[in-house]
């Protein structure tokens, strides 16, 4: 084993045993510092200050989780388009044209949720 192998190791294990000293000492500093009241209220499943009523029914929007999804499907487009430009110059046919032809078909994707009136905020 080489000096310098050893001084490598030796700073990477002084730097984890000191982080794990730093991470016993919060949970023990937590553990002293923290007040301990119990209260009823600290019992409810939510601690937002909010009493939580009785069940009841609600229709869930359905058009949140749409927009979501659109916004999902051309972010990953942007994905695949960034390096594809990148390498535009050197690129041969097929690859062009595999593009286009992705393109094209989430071009024809939105013109689809346009139509039903996805894209409508009601």
């Amino acid at each position: 084993m080489s000096n310098a192998f050893a001084t490598e190791w030796t700073a990477v294990l002084l730097a984890a045993v000191v982080g794990l000293m730093a991470m016993i000492a919060m949970f023990i500093g937590n553990l002293i510092l923290s007040p301990k009241r119990a209260s009823q209220l600290k019992g409810i499943p939510y601690e937002c200050g909010i009493i939580p009523g009785p069940y009841q029914w609600s229709q869930m929007q359905i058009r949140y989780y749409v927009f979501a999804i659109d916004f999902l499907i051309f972010d990953v487009e942007a994905v695949f388009l960034f390096p594809w430009a990148l390498l535009l110059d050197g690129m041969d046919v097929v690859m062009f044209y595999s593009m286009i032809l992705f393109i094209g078909l989430l071009f024809f994707g939105i013109l689809y949720g346009w139509k039903k009136g996805v894209l409508q905020w009601r």
